[in-house]
């Protein structure tokens, strides 16, 4: 068991699978899918950040929710936490190309870089790389599965 002030992992069952969240206080370093949940942990023994996790994720799959205000704390290359806050200013419901990604972050050549950073995305959903499409609005790179890619586009256009 963890204790709420300390580092911590719990689980969030959605609609789609089980999502992993783990973390501090100090911000959420991981949500990403798996196939099973592991363990059944007591919300009380969790730290409260991860809780929160929990609560904006529910909202979010039940169309409650559209921006995520977590404290986040992803560990990556500074070129991957560029792409990962492009990520985020990418409006709930729609989409963009990984060009255009790449040229929102000023090098309109790093398209192949950008594909590899958000594919090392360590915060599913919440960082939403699934707003990323192929140029000609095909359904590519999602670690997830692209059949959860294309559940959470609809997923968005139907509350957007």
């Amino acid at each position: 068991m963890t204790k709420r002030t300390g580092a911590g992992k719990t689980y969030y069952q959605s609609e789609i699978g089980f999502l992993e969240i783990l973390g501090t206080e100090a911000g959420i370093s991981y949500i990403n899918f798996v196939d099973e949940e592991k363990v059944k942990e007591d919300p009380a023994e969790i730290p409260a950040l991860l809780a929160e996790g929990v609560r904006q994720l529910d909202e979010y799959f039940k169309g409650k929710r559209k921006e995520f205000s977590l404290k986040l704390r992803p560990g990556g290359t500074d070129f991957q936490q560029r792409a990962w806050q492009e990520l985020q200013r990418i409006p709930y419901g729609e989409t963009i190309s990984y060009g255009q990604q790449a040229e929102r972050m000023g090098n309109i050549k790093a398209c192949r870089a950008v594909g590899g950073a958000n594919g090392r995305n360590p915060i599913s959903v919440v960082i939403p790389c699934h707003r990323v499409i192929g140029k000609d609005g095909s359904l590519t790179g999602f670690g997830s599965g692209t059949w959860r890619k294309e559940w959470l586009l609809n997923h968005e256009r139907k509350f957007k």
